[in-house]
């Protein structure tokens, strides 16, 4: 992991001289594997055997994604320029369980996945969720919090392992219990990409960003007596209707970064006042035929980028390898 913290600590003194000493907060070696990660995981949620070990219950769409006239300037990557490219998107409830009922407090945040198809026959895919941040800044920290979380629970005296962790890191406990009421669907949520990227155009201008993803009819959340009257899998259902009566949506953002925003952090999000740019629309207008078989199939990979696009937080690699193994103990591949 080295080098790849060195390269991020380069990023940051692209950005400016802040930039680079609050980067090298999170310039440590990384203790922990991804399949520890994955570990933890599923002492949170139980293991999972066909399903993936978070984000578990979900459904799959396909669309496209049209980029706007300033895509280009921001990225020469393939999807930012003139023509559309197809896209299978990924809807999902947050938590490890694929039986979760929709409306419980561990279906938040709610995931989207994008698999953006290019012209060359190559892939790149986009994983963010519905929450502006992180409960933790480094992979070893989110670790420590699922490992505290997995040894807690109704039976455990408190405080609990999960008590004591959630006591010294206020940004855990905020995401834990700050997340929004359940939307009234998938389609009227913004999704935020936590983890920083650096984006190169044509002249090789540098930028530094985060993706956010913004349904073009609002955000939109149930009312406490909607909440009651809906129906465990109420999301899948909301959806398949929505999207056969039009096609859902999305404006395609990415935030700009500033000097002194931390591009390492994923758990500090940034502040409104930061400009957008809008790079597209995404327009998703079909359920794929069986989703079920779709989702075991599929794999995102975050940093599975194309020219134009290159990781800015050391966090993204290591989500990329979790995924992998997420994906082989599901589809019994040694």
């Amino acid at each position: 992991m080295s080098s790849d913290n060195t390269q991020s600590t380069n990023l940051n003194d692209e950005i400016g001289g802040k930039q680079t000493e609050e980067g090298l907060e999170n310039s440590s070696p990384q203790r922990s594997s991804p399949a520890e990660l994955v570990d933890a995981i599923n002492l949170v949620f139980g293991k999972q055997t066909h399903n993936r070990a978070i984000h578990a219950k979900g459904i799959v769409l396909e669309g496209r994604f049209i980029p706007s006239s300033s895509a280009a300037t921001l990225s020469k990557a393939p999807h930012f320029q003139e023509a559309s490219v197809p896209v299978t998107v990924r809807f999902s409830d947050f938590a490890g369980i694929p039986t979760i009922s929709d409306t419980d407090a561990l279906a938040n945040p709610r995931g989207m996945a994008l698999k953006f198809h290019l012209p060359d026959g190559s892939e790149t895919d986009l994983v963010i969720h519905s929450f502006n941040g992180f409960p933790a800044a480094t992979t070893d920290e989110f670790r420590e919090l699922l490992i505290a979380l997995g040894y807690s629970g109704p039976e455990v005296a408190a405080p609990t392992p999960a008590d004591t962790y959630l006591a010294t890191h206020p940004i855990a406990k905020s995401f834990l219990e700050s997340q929004q009421t359940p939307p009234v669907s998938y389609a009227t949520l913004t999704y935020f990409g936590v983890n920083s990227f650096k984006f190169i155009n044509a002249q090789d201008k540098v930028t530094f960003g985060r993706y956010r993803i913004e349904p073009e009819e609002g955000n939109q959340f149930l009312s406490a007596e909607e909440i009651e009257k809906a129906a465990p899998d109420y999301l899948a259902d909301e959806i398949r209707q929505r999207v056969a009566h039009a096609p859902i949506k999305f404006n395609f953002r990415v935030q700009i970064a500033e000097q002194g925003d931390k591009i390492e952090d994923p758990s500090m999000a940034w502040p409104d006042t930061r400009k957008l740019v809008d790079v597209g629309l995404i327009e998703i207008t079909r359920v794929v035929p069986n989703s079920d078989a779709a989702e075991r199939a599929l794999l995102f990979l975050p940093a599975k980028l194309p020219e134009g696009i290159e990781p800015a937080d050391p966090m993204i690699e290591f989500r990329n390898a979790a995924y992998i193994i997420s994906y082989k103990r599901r589809n019994d591949i040694s």
